[in-house]
Parts: structure tokens; C-alpha cells; sequence
């Protein structure tokens, strides 16, 4: 709703009596997005994240022969675009001077500053909610979650099941299985291991008793929780609002250098007055991106 704020916006604050304002502001969710991803900042337009390959197994050395010699090779490289958000907005003196609410007017700064936290979850969650979409991809051309990342070296990966699961004791077993068999792009075995499950609200009940009931959720025998016994997830399923696909579900590993935010300008707020109509004027600004350089920082199932 684009426009000025003025007397005709709201006419009952031009008169008394009116008991309470509601609307502008609401109890927020906490900060969501930094357990999406690692946080960082940038001086720059953008910033780039290459990839570079180690080296092989080393191969057997006959009596008398030279030694092999391997190189490292340039793989992959993930630019991050730093993007611009603003928003502000303009009320005339003549509703300055007429609102007989005080709260309706310093409620507006808080309203803003509401717009700006919103946003950057909306935007650090929708690489999440678009994890699955080929139109949404990194820097080897793939999607963020898919069963063809390409190696530089030749071969793939994946950081998906290969058919979607919903959201089960099994499918998490399944899922943890596959990613600590990750591999690097020579081939050689790394230390992958889970740290937290993320989960759309309609999912936070399944996920508690997944990962914390004693037993086996699901199976009278009284077997026990593995996944609560050997701690797989020691961050716990960790709860985002601004998830869209109600049955997605995401773990999170340890690897560095996978889902990252830059913060290339951090979040402003300014105000002035106009010297002809005298209109109040007040705005913010914020720069950022978000994004992901190596997949295996992730493993997604796009539950049914």
C-alpha cells in the first residue's frame, strides 16, 4: 500500500476517546535466519567463493620407478551479490499536528524496523524453501539439494534422498547414513556429521517426539532412540516460521564454507523533514546476500 500517511489515513485518531490502537506491532518471532547459515561481512560488490580440488590416493611405487605426481584444480566458483532493501515512509504535518495519539506515531518506527527483520528472514529462508527448484541454482548449476552435484573430477553427489521421505525416525537414519559417507572431489572420505534438523511448524511436534523420546516412537518393543542415545543432532530440530513447504525438512552438517549470509551494509534508519510541503520522512536501508557455496553443508528431503 503505497502512499502518504495523512489525516485521512485514519481519521479517528483526529478525535478523542478511542481506548487502544492495534496492528502496527506485534510480538516477533526470535532471530531465525543465523541458524539457516553462517554469518560473515563484505567491503565489496560482491564476493566470490572458489573451489580447489586436493589431491588423490597415493598410488603404489615399484623399485627403481619415479614417484606420481598429482595437481589441484579450479573447480567451482559461487559469487554472492550483496542486494539492496529500503523502505520508508512519509506522513504530512497536518496529521502530525492532528493525531491525538502519541503511540500511533512512535509505533511507526517500530512497525518499520519490523518490515526490515521480516524481510531478511523471508529472503535467507526462501534459499531453503527453493532448495529443491532447478530454476534456483549455485555454483555448479545445480539446485542447493539434488542427487547430480557434479565433481569437478568427474562423477556426482547428492545431498538428497533419492526419493523424497516424509519426516521419520527411518528417513533420518537413511538421510545421516548417506551423509557421513560423503566423499570430497578426489574421492576421499571427510568428516561429515550432522548437527541440527530444521523443520516447517507443521512438523515441530513430529520432530520432538522423533529425536526425544527414549524409546523408539514408533515400535512397542521398548527399543531405544538411537538418534537420542548417540546425540545425531546435538542443535535439535530447530524450528523455522518462514519455511513454506509444510514437510521439507533439512539437517545441517559440519562442514564450513556451505550456507552462507554476507552483511555488506547493516541496517539503517533515518529521518528528515521536507522543506516545502513539511512532510516527515523516514526510511531504512540494509545490503546483504545470502546463498550457499558447498552443498554438502546441507542435506534436504522434500517430504510429501
Amino acid at each position: 500500500m503505497a502512499g502518504i500517511i495523512t489525516t485521512a489515513s485514519h481519521p479517528k485518531a483526529l478525535w478523542p476517546g478511542i481506548k487502544a490502537w492495534w496492528g502496527q506491532v506485534y510480538d516477533e518471532h526470535p532471530e531465525e535466519y543465523s541458524k539457516l547459515f553462517d554469518s560473515d561481512t563484505s567491503s565489496q560488490n560482491y564476493e566470490e567463493d572458489v573451489q580447489l580440488t586436493g589431491f588423490g590416493l597415493a598410488p603404489t611405487k615399484s623399485e627403481g620407478s619415479g614417484v606420481a605426481y598429482d595437481s589441484e584444480i579450479q573447480g567451482f566458483t559461487t559469487r554472492y551479490t550483496h542486494v539492496a532493501y529500503a523502505l520508508g515512509y512519509i506522513v504530512t504535518k497536518e496529521e502530525l499536528d492532528d493525531n491525538l495519539y502519541e503511540q500511533v506515531s512512535r509505533r511507526r518506527a517500530a512497525a518499520l524496523a519490523m518490515s526490515f527483520r521480516q524481510t531478511k528472514e523471508n529472503v535467507g529462508a526462501n534459499i531453503y524453501n527453493r532448495a529443491f527448484n532447478s530454476t534456483y541454482t549455485g555454483g555448479d548449476g545445480k539446485a542447493l539439494c539434488a542427487t547430480d552435484h557434479p565433481n569437478t573430477t568427474g562423477g556426482t553427489f547428492a545431498n538428497k534422498l533419492t526419493v523424497d521421505a516424509d519426516l521419520s525416525e527411518a528417513s533420518l537414519e537413511d538421510a545421516t547414513i548417506a551423509l557421513m559417507g560423503f566423499q570430497n572431489d578426489r574421492g576421499l572420505l571427510i568428516n561429515v556429521l550432522p548437527k541440527s534438523l530444521h523443520i516447517a511448524r507443521q512438523e515441530y511436534y513430529n520432530a520432538a517426539r522423533i529425536l526425544k523420546s527414549v524409546n523408539q516412537p514408533t515400535n512397542a518393543n521398548n527399543d531405544i532412540n538411537v538418534l537420542r542415545a548417540n546425540n545425531v543432532f546435538p542443535g535439535g530440530a530447530v524450528l523455522n516460521h518462514y519455511f513454506t513447504s509444510p514437510h521439507a525438512w533439512f539437517i545441517r552438517t559440519n562442514i564450513r564454507d556451505g550456507m552462507k549470509y554476507y552483511s555488506r551494509v547493516g541496517i539503517s534508519f533515518d529521518q528528515d523533514n521536507d522543506f516545502d510541503t513539511m512532510n516527515a520522512k523516514a526510511k531504512g536501508y540494509e545490503r546483504y546476500s545470502f546463498g550457499w557455496t558447498d552443498p554438502r553443508a546441507i542435506y534436504g528431503v522434500n517430504g510429501p
